[in-house]
């Protein structure tokens, strides 16, 4: 197989797995976010806990969207880094390591496509690709 197909191939699959699988945590709290149930979720830095879980979905489910289908990747990474971070260090804080563990694996798996960026295989290359020739 020619090393820049695989290289294609792996990086839209990081982005499928990341985005795919964040998009399991973040659609459930949508659900509590727009239920009829009282919001029942941690006040980030005195925000309250409406304004955190609001901030929570957007990273959760609008920016793990924008990852699966690799447009500006890079910035939609940043809100699920923080929230990552908050996840591992603000609501599992007081947990043993294994507790914090899944959330800095998906936090190191942000940063990786916040370094890369998106790939061949994306709106954003084809983005580019579409600028180049006209």
């Amino acid at each position: 197989m020619n090393q820049q197909l695989f290289k294609s191939i792996a990086w839209l699959g990081v982005r499928l797995a990341f985005g795919g699988m964040m998009l399991t945590h973040g659609l459930p709290k949508m659900g509590r976010l727009f239920g009829d149930e009282p919001i029942k979720f941690a006040s980030i830095l005195g925000m309250g806990p409406e304004i955190s879980l609001s901030l929570a979905v957007f990273a959760e489910v609008v920016c793990a969207l924008l990852i699966i289908i690799g447009y500006r990747t890079r910035l939609a990474t940043i809100p699920l880094m923080i929230t990552m971070l908050v996840a591992a260090f603000y609501a599992h804080g007081d947990d043993p390591f294994g507790d914090k563990e899944p959330a800095l694996l998906y936090f190191f798996g942000y940063l990786a496509l916040f370094a890369h960026d998106s790939g061949a295989w994306s709106v954003d290359e084809w983005l580019t690709s579409a600028r180049k020739t006209s």
